[in-house]
């Protein structure tokens, strides 16, 4: 899951976190159009709501994250979306420690950012009906990218940690699986009824 608590994490790696999630907010913000706060606060919910509800998968848990496809349509939006959803979930539900929210935000913010990014790259290169097609490996990965962040930052906190870090990052895969269609759905449904928001 990518709600590391409180108590876990290392000193110098949730330091690292929120100065690295501190500068990303800064730029984020200083690039945010009035126009994207509608649509980050409707992603950030979604988000919120998918991330609340875990499945179980071997001796860990997962949630959906939706995180390429907020990269898609937020671009560096995405950083506080993901921030407020985050820290509210740590505040309300206890989802998360708020000394990691750093940590967590970057671990999330980051592989969506890349998405994004990558999916505009690529959107130009393709045919118009394989655009949606695009979004379910750059969600995989995605999903993949977080897991590897959340297994590094566990890592950096302690040798101790690598087993349950090693078995958390394989519960990532069928999410990773789950991501992709549902990245695919989404995207193409967007083409269809509000393609402005791909522009």
């Amino acid at each position: 899951m990518a709600h590391i608590p409180d108590g876990i994490l290392s000193l110098p790696v949730v330091a690292g976190g929120a100065a690295a999630c501190g500068a990303a907010l800064w730029v984020s913000l200083r690039r945010l159009a009035s126009e994207k706060v509608p649509h980050a606060a409707v992603l950030g919910a979604a988000f919120f709501v998918c991330s609340t509800i875990s499945f179980p998968v071997g001796p860990s848990s997962v949630h959906l994250m939706l995180s390429c496809v907020m990269g898609i349509l937020l671009g560096s939006a995405v950083i506080p979306a993901l921030f407020v959803a985050l820290l509210l979930q740590s505040i309300f539900f206890g989802l998360g420690g708020l000394l990691a929210l750093g940590v967590n935000t970057i671990n999330i913010a980051v592989p969506a950012l890349f998405a994004g990014s990558a999916f505009y790259w690529l959107k130009g290169r393709v045919s118009d009906n394989s655009r949606a097609l695009l979004a379910a490996p750059l969600a995989a990965m995605a999903v993949i990218s977080t897991g590897a962040l959340v297994f590094f930052s566990l890592l950096l906190s302690g040798s101790e940690y690598l087993p349950a870090a090693a078995v958390m990052m394989a519960t990532y895969l069928p999410l990773a699986l789950l991501e992709a269609v549902i990245a695919v759905v989404i995207i193409r449904f967007l083409m269809k009824v509000a393609p402005e928001w791909l522009d």
